[in-house]
């Protein structure tokens, strides 16, 4: 018997059959574009197919060049690029999976300079002003959509998605504020929704019916002037009778000031609003299946919203990257080995915006099935690893896996090192999950475990290799008075804050604006033991989302509860804080501050600490000398690594490997220690 049985159940389309209830979401990679990773992108949606999802969705692919996300995006417009598309679809149907690819058309938000759009608007996230399109371009577009289709067909995919929402080409032409058009195309409703009903008419006439359309509809816009709940509704049903075989939840535009997706939003935080739909369809008696999505990441949260009615159908995008096993081991009750996405964005969201490949933080070989391969060792070596943080972990279970006797150190009495910190953050609780899943790795593997060990050089001897993930320690700011006895108890390291060593007072300033600083800051502003992630009510209030059918596109005002503190977040650098923050959740960091009012200060030197507070003063020159009056300083400069143990063992002999904090400390960085760990356990 599963625990997962509406999950797990298949569902019948009719002329097809999905064997579970599971849709992995449309992720861009970056694979997509070009022309030179379609072997790549096989083998990456090959083993998710293996691992049983019922239905894959390939990242987005632009019908025609005015369609690309950027300057030769990937592309479906021509024969010849169907052909290699089949490489992808023969891969997937060889391990009994089903795929379906999305169409997907920027229009003002092509950061490319032949974007096109229903009226000549700019996007607050493109440099790019688009050309409005005449009515017959408007019909180019259609056919292209068409065209597409019919090629993924002929490649061999399943089904289609036509992308509908998110604030891209066919949202833009639904929503009075992006459309401005008064010719047939705008004006009223029933002009505005012309195009994704002439899109679905004709794709389904132009393909038959044994084909999967999936529509992915706007169910919450989340900007000024979005869809009305009475034309999400319409459209819904309209889309239902007009071609589409399934349904798919949109939430919100790329421009909006509302987080979707970061770890920050509770789990199946928005599934409500497409419960909303489905109950309004079902009244109607419309069975047309309904996905939802954003922020389900576990069986046990997929199977609560089935089982709700909420849905039909899950989508589950990066936590594919994550484990692409997923599927596999609900199934056999294993899901206390499933590598839970924590929706950190950091290696998959922030790696497309700075034009890489994107993979994962907690599964570094993502996307890289071909290159990080852990194959068995031909030669089994005693190895030591010392530390338990992040790097220690990966490298410790995949050097087990490979076959090495492995023994993990570590002078702490439990696992996890910095992320033991990371999960206390309000909205960070998700980190806990890969601790859970790397003490299951540690079981599954046979990593000899040893916590509350402190090793010297000589207890290390008898290995044949020695991975060093010793991690970081604070960096000493220096300041003037901080070890003055006259401030005993003010002056306090994040590590104290973040442990509860000792109490914080009212007023706290907070030297270092990094991810710490950031991270403090959010801690100390929240009141004690609240996570707004771990309370949906409270997570809507505070970003302003609401009931759409009380407020238009679901935008209501940001109703903040009181800050705990009175909060100065500082820093030596001049300019924003928060620069080097990730490029998708940085802004969201910034915005929850400023929501608790801190006081955010750049460009300032750290003079004194007294009784008082803090001394600053202000550029090369140190002017305009003032007083931050605050009851706590807080620590936040940075971290240097830890490694007195590299020394005496290169001296002995002993092949020694820096991983993690210990070769490079920088920011807390669990992306690189974790890939670091794997590549060297790949290595060996």
């Amino acid at each position: 018997m599963t625990p997962y049985p509406h999950l797990l159940a298949p569902l019948d389309l009719g002329f097809t059959t999905l064997r579970n209830r599971v849709l992995m979401g449309s992720m861009h990679t970056g694979l997509e574009d070009g022309r030179k990773h379609f072997e790549r992108m096989a083998a990456y949606f090959a083993e998710r197919a293996r691992g049983e999802v019922g239905l894959i969705v390939t990242g987005g692919f632009a019908p025609n060049i005015e369609g690309w996300a950027k300057p030769f995006a990937g592309t479906l417009a021509t024969r010849g690029a169907a052909r290699r598309h089949t490489a992808i679809t023969k891969a997937v149907h060889a391990e009994g999976g089903k795929i379906a690819l999305q169409i997907l058309h920027t229009g003002r938000y092509g950061y490319q300079p032949f974007c096109v759009a229903p009226s000549r608007i700019q996007s607050p996230i493109s440099p790019f002003t688009p050309r409005e399109l005449s009515a017959r371009g408007i019909e180019r577009q259609i056919k292209a959509f068409v065209r597409c289709a019919q090629l993924a067909r002929e490649a061999g995919y399943d089904g289609v998605e036509v992308m509908g929402s998110e604030g891209y080409f066919i949202n833009q032409f639904l929503v009075a504020h992006t459309n401005q058009r008064t010719d047939d195309w705008g004006g009223s409703y029933e002009n505005r929704m012309r195009l994704p009903l002439e899109i679905l008419a004709r794709t389904r006439e132009a393909l038959g019916p044994d084909f999967i359309i999936i529509y992915r509809l706007s169910l919450l816009d989340l900007v000024p002037n979005g869809s009305s709940w009475d034309e999400v509704l319409t459209l819904a049903k309209r889309v239902a009778a007009g071609g589409a075989t399934i349904i798919n939840s949109g939430i919100g535009w790329h421009e909006a000031r509302i987080p979707t997706i970061a770890t920050s939003v509770p789990r199946a935080g928005f599934a409500w609003v497409t419960k909303k739909l489905r109950d309004a369809l079902r009244a109607e008696g419309i069975t047309t299946p309904l996905i939802t999505s954003n922020r389900i990441n576990t069986p046990e949260v997929a199977e609560g919203v089935l089982a709700d009615g909420a849905a039909d159908m899950v989508s589950m995008a990066r936590p594919f990257l994550a484990d692409p096993d997923f599927v596999k081991k609900a199934r056999e009750n294993r899901a206390d080995e499933i590598n839970t996405c924590i929706a950190c964005n950091q290696a998959c969201l922030d790696h497309t915006f700075a034009q890489k490949i994107s993979t994962c933080l907690v599964n570094p070989r993502a996307a890289y099935e071909q290159e990080l391969v852990l194959r068995p060792t031909t030669r089994r070596k005693k190895i030591a690893v010392v530390g338990a943080g992040p790097a220690g972990l990966a490298a410790a279970t995949a050097l087990a896996e490979r076959g090495h006797a492995v023994d993990l150190f570590d002078s702490a009495a439990e696992i996890g090192g910095q992320f033991n910190m990371a999960r206390r953050i309000p909205g960070k609780e998700e980190f806990s999950e890969t601790l859970r899943y790397f003490r299951r790795r540690i079981e599954v593997t046979g990593v000899q475990l040893h916590l509350n060990r402190r090793v010297d050089a000589a207890q290390l001897t008898g290995y044949d290799d020695v991975l060093l993930a010793t991690g970081v320690t604070p960096r000493d700011p220096k300041i003037k008075g901080q070890d003055d006895p006259a401030v005993a108890g003010m002056v306090l390291g994040y590590i104290d804050v973040l442990a509860r060593r000792a109490p914080v007072g009212r007023r706290v300033a907070i030297v270092g604006a990094g991810g710490i600083g950031f991270d403090v800051a959010e801690y100390l502003a929240e009141h004690e033991g609240q996570s707004l992630a771990l309370d949906a009510p409270a997570w809507r209030r505070e970003w302003g989302v609401a009931d759409p059918v009380e407020q238009r596109a679901g935008l209501a005002r940001p109703q903040p509860a009181e800050p705990a503190r009175e909060i100065t977040l500082l820093q030596r650098k001049s300019g924003k804080l928060g620069a080097g923050l990730g490029k998708t959740t940085g802004w969201i960091h910034r915005a929850a501050l400023k929501m608790k009012r801190v006081e955010m200060l750049s460009g300032v030197n750290y003079e004194a600490i007294t009784p008082e507070g803090l001394w600053v003063s202000y550029g090369e020159k140190r002017t305009d000398t003032q007083l931050i009056a605050v009851d706590t300083i807080v620590l936040c400069a940075g971290q240097e690594p830890l490694r007195e143990l590299e020394a005496p063992l290169r001296a002995a002999g002993i092949t020694v490997h820096l991983i993690g904090g210990a070769q490079e400390a920088g920011e807390l960085d669990a992306k690189r220690a974790i890939l670091q760990g794997t590549r060297v356990a790949a290595a060996l």
